[in-house]
This record gives C-alpha cells, sequence and structure tokens, in this order.
C-alpha cells in the first residue's frame, strides 16, 4: 500500500486521503520537536524528540509495547539474585545490527561503559548510579572497567547492583542503556555513528540525515521481528514551530505531530476531531532558578519570592486552555507509591503571597533604588514566549525586571547545562514510573541539575532511600527528600504536563500512554484507507 496522508480542504476542513495501491509499503513522517544532538545513545541531550528517533533504531534488553508496557526486547528472559542486587539476562539468538552482525553481550557492556565514561560526558550517567560501581565510574575515581557489567558468554549479561534496584526493567527499556556496535566501534572509533558508518538493531536504520530538514530511516531486515514491521521507513522533521507542524500535518505532510500548541486545543478538537489525542502524562513543566553564586536566584529568599508571585491557574486556564494541570511539586500526580509534596505558602490567598514576596525582596537587599534584575531563557516555542511573557509581567510588580532571551532547543538546553542563566524553562518527562526519577534531576552532580541546587539533607535522603530495600520506607524517604527542596524552591514547578499528538485516523497501533512513547514499529496504514477519495 501507499502512504495515506491527511488532507485538509480549506472550505470545509474535511479530511481526505490517498488512494491505496495494494502491495506497496508506507513510510511513515513524523514531526519531532527538534533533532537529535547524536544517533549515539550516549550522546544525546534527554529531550522527548531524541526518545522518539533513537526508541526506533534501537532496541534495549526491554522494549516498550503499543501501550507503554515493557516487554522482552534483545533479553528473552532474566532472572535475579535472592538479594535483587544481581540480574542475569539472556539475549536472543536471532539478535542482529543492521549490517547483519550479531548483539552480542558485550555490545552492552560496551555500552554502559561508555555512558558512565567521563570521556563522554552522557547527560544520562545518572540513571545508572544504581549499577555497581557507576557513581563512582562517573566521577572518575574508578575505572571503567570495574563496572558492575560483564558478559559470561555472547548471550548472557549480567548486571550487579550496588541497590536494590526493583525498576530496573523500566530503566533498561530507555535509550541510554542501548547496545551500541562494539564491532564498529572496534573499526571506526568514535565516528562509528556516521551515516556511511552506523549500524542498529531496531526495527529502523538510519539512511540519510539533512541537518535541520530530516532524518530518513530505512525498515531494517535484520530485525528479529522484521517481518511484523508494517513500515518501510520512517522520516523525522524537525517542527519547533507548532504552527507550521500544524500547517504541515494539515496538508498532509506529516502523518503524526509530536506536539501542539495547547492554547489551540478546542480549536483543535472542533477541526480535527479524532486527529487530535491529549492525555496526562509523567511530565513537570518548570523553571530552573540558578542556584549558584553570582546569580540573584542563589539567594532562597529570592527564589520564594518568584514561586509566591508565579500565578500557575492563569498561566494552566488562561495561557493553555486548560489542557494542563497546575502544580506545585516536581514529581507529578500519578507516580506509582508516591504521593507528591507540595510547595509551601502557595496555598495561601493571591494577596498575602504577593505581601510575602515583597517582603522577602526587600530583605534580600532589592527595592526601588536597587530593582532585581533576572535573564530568563526559554527554547523558541510559541507557547513557551507566552508563558515566559506572562511570568514577567506576574513579577514585574515586585519590582522585578526580566530580560527574556529565546534560542533553539539545541542552544537553549546548552546554555542551561552550562549554567548561563538565572531562571531557564526545562521539563521532565518520565523514563521510569518511580518518584526517583523526578527528584533525581536536583541531586548534586547530576547534569540535569540545571540550576546547580545543592542541599546535603537532600542528597543524603536520596541516597538513604537508594539503599532502602522496604518500598513503603523508601517512598517515605523520597516524599522527605522532595519536602527538603520544596521548602528550598530549588526550582519553580509549573504545570503537570499532558501528552499532545496529533495522529492520523488512517494509522492503527496507536494507543495514549503515561510515558508517551511510540514505537514506529507497532504503527500501520489502514488497509482500506482510501475511503473518500474525491
Amino acid at each position: 500500500m501507499v502512504k495515506h496522508r491527511l488532507a485538509a480542504i480549506a472550505t470545509t476542513a474535511a479530511w481526505l486521503t490517498v488512494t491505496s495501491l495494494t502491495g506497496q509499503a508506507a513510510t511513515l513522517d513524523i514531526g519531532t520537536q527538534g533533532e537529535p544532538a547524536s544517533l549515539d545513545p550516549a550522546r544525546v541531550n534527554g529531550t522527548v524528540f531524541e526518545n522518539t528517533v533513537l526508541g526506533d533504531l534501537y532496541e534495549g534488553l526491554i522494549t516498550l509495547g503499543p501501550g507503554g508496557d515493557y516487554l522482552p526486547g534483545v533479553a528473552t528472559r532474566w532472572e535475579t539474585s535472592p538479594d535483587g542486587r544481581r540480574w542475569t539476562f539472556q539475549l536472543r539468538d536471532d539478535a542482529r545490527w543492521s549490517d547483519g552482525a550479531p548483539v552480542t553481550a558485550r555490545d552492552f557492556v560496551v555500552a554502559f561503559r561508555r555512558v558512565l565514561d567521563p570521556a563522554t560526558a552522557s547527560v544520562y550517567a545518572s540513571l545508572l548510579y544504581p549499577l555497581h560501581n557507576a557513581e563512582a565510574i562517573s566521577r572518575g575515581e574508578a575505572p571503567v572497567d570495574s563496572l558492575g557489567v560483564t558478559a559470561p558468554d555472547p548471550h548472557t549479561l549480567v548486571i550487579e547492583l550496588d541497590d536494590n534496584t526493583p525498576w530496573l526493567p523500566s530503566l533498561l527499556a530507555h535509550i541510554v542503556t542501548s547496545p551500541v556496535p562494539a564491532h564498529l566501534i572496534d573499526r571506526y572509533g568514535s565516528h562509528w555513528n556516521r551515516i556511511d558508518h552506523i549500524a542498529t538493531n531496531g526495527a529502523f536504520t538510519p539512511e540519510s540525515w539533512r541537518s535541520h530538514d530530516h532524518i530518513a530511516a530505512v525498515r531494517n531486515p535484520h530485525f528479529h521481528d522484521a517481518d511484523s514491521v508494517a513500515l518501510d521507513g520512517v522520516n523525522y522533521y524537525p517542527a519547533e514551530d507548532l504552527q507550521a507542524g500544524l500547517s504541515r500535518f494539515r496538508a498532509g505532510e506529516l502523518d503524526i505531530m509530536r506536539d501542539f500548541d495547547p492554547q489551540r486545543y478546542q480549536w483543535l478538537q472542533e477541526h480535527l476531531g479524532d486527529a487530535v489525542h491529549l492525555r496526562n502524562q509523567l511530565a513537570t513543566y518548570y523553571y530552573a532558578l540558578n542556584s549558584r553564586q553570582g546569580h540573584p536566584t542563589a539567594d532562597p529568599r529570592v527564589r520564594e519570592a518568584l514561586n509566591l508571585a508565579l500565578r500557575r491557574r492563569v498561566i494552566t486556564g488562561q495561557i493553555l486552555e486548560g489542557a494542563v494541570e497546575p502544580t506545585t511539586s516536581l514529581v507529578p500526580e500519578g507516580i506509582s507509591h508516591y504521593r507528591p509534596e507540595a510547595m509551601p505558602g502557595l496555598d495561601q490567598p493571591m494577596a498575602q503571597r504577593l505581601a510575602r514576596a515583597r517582603e522577602l525582596l526587600d530583605e534580600a537587599g532589592y527595592g526601588p533604588d536597587h530593582p532585581l534584575e533576572l535573564r530568563l531563557r526559554y527554547n523558541s516555542r510559541d507557547d513557551h514566549r507566552r508563558i515566559a511573557v506572562a511570568a514577567a509581567a506576574m513579577w514585574r510588580p515586585l519590582g522585578i525586571n526580566v530580560e527574556l532571551i529565546n534560542a533553539e532547543s539545541s542552544v537553549h538546553y546548552s546554555s542551561l547545562a552550562q549554567g548561563d542563566f538565572d531562571v531557564g524553562r526545562a521539563s521532565w518527562v518520565a523514563d521510569f514510573d518511580d518518584a526517583s526519577n523526578f527528584l533525581g534531576i536536583l541531586q548534586s552532580g547530576n547534569p540535569k541539575n540545571y540550576g546547580g541546587y545543592h542541599n546535603p539533607r537532600f542528597d543524603r535522603l536520596m541516597q538513604q532511600a537508594a539503599e532502602e530495600t522496604s518500598t513503603e520506607r523508601r517512598q517515605t524517604l523520597l516524599a522527605q527528600a522532595e519536602q527538603v527542596a520544596m521548602s528550598d524552591y530549588a526550582m519553580a514547578p509549573i504545570y503537570s504536563d499532558a501528552s499532545r499528538n496529533l495522529v492520523n485516523p488512517q494509522l492503527e497501533g496507536w494507543q495514549d500512554n503515561a510515558i508517551n512513547r511510540h514505537l514506529a514499529r507497532w504503527l500501520r496504514f489502514r488497509e482500506d484507507a482510501d475511503a473518500g477519495q474525491p
């Protein structure tokens, strides 16, 4: 069959489809929020759109089903030791790289070591800290070959943990735990991931990459389940401009647009109907507050004042038209076995909050003769801009002057990583369903700790939680840690995000899920999608 697309007739907004030609497979066109920093799983920046692309190119020990459920991937089965600290995985015999070479346990050993090697500087290194010696290796305090990941034979992988980690299978579905082709690294070194060298083990493999235009991937004929993959290929188009992405979707140039402006939700429902997908997601939209010396936000009184003055319900209700829910905690509602800890003082009437904010700024030395000057960075998208403008307006009555600075995603996140901001727009989407995944971004030394927040008590509670084997006591420790960070006003949570997608109704296999992951291997166009052809 051919590729079936959506088309909008301007006068009627009716959806049309292209005629199906039996026997021809389809290519899926996806609009993403940007392009990956790399096709090397160890060198991504940790964005949602990198999950979209690399999730199709690689398969880890564990993979994801259509509904976000965890399924065996390269591993066919596994077992754990009685203390939960030794996991043994048996790898499938038919796992192959796209060049036909077998996927072996060594490919995982090399991959995990590369993520933790300080020379790689992977932003996701901390996700692997439960592994034996991982944190010491990441800090340059132990050799990489001391990592608790070994390959007794080509089809057996053993993972040793420092702490009991019952959520390890969900972690092993993350793109950072994908294998890498050790045979190509042996041959090409750091250039192994060039388009003319790269091999991947997922359902698709990259064929070309035209920077800032698109990445083209084709079906991997050596994928162990290639016979069930309906698509011939996938094209990933960076579409950071949501309005432009919407226009391309309506014109039939995109089959999936992986975000839309929440302010247009009602309009989209009226005009695009079943193509609009909105679902609560394990994600938090927040402002990072720079706690490093030399920044005004290093003063906790300033951070508290900024939080007190933010009118979150105005942002979610008026600017985003109720498509998301306001939040005053880092961990979102819906995380398993956990109740989020709210930031103190934000349940008071706004008049009291503003009065307290003025007192705090006065105590911090700011006033008419010495106004607080802030630089607020955000990545270039219309909804981010509107929220930033609104936040600046909410802070202005306190005598705060805000300079708004915008940049494309890659530049923006680079600035955050370098600490070049006072206030910085950010968000965190769950890598796995556990409160520690959110709270971990505030731990000292975590590259995602953009604001440089540091509190020894918070770090100690997080470490105690990592070592705790009782689920109930562990959750109590995590809640105490969140309470510490929220009492420090370590950041400014704004809303619990929702997944927003535009999906061609002629696609089958799409299932909205809490982690907003959708592998293209599960998607296909309907055979009868030519109905309605004019």
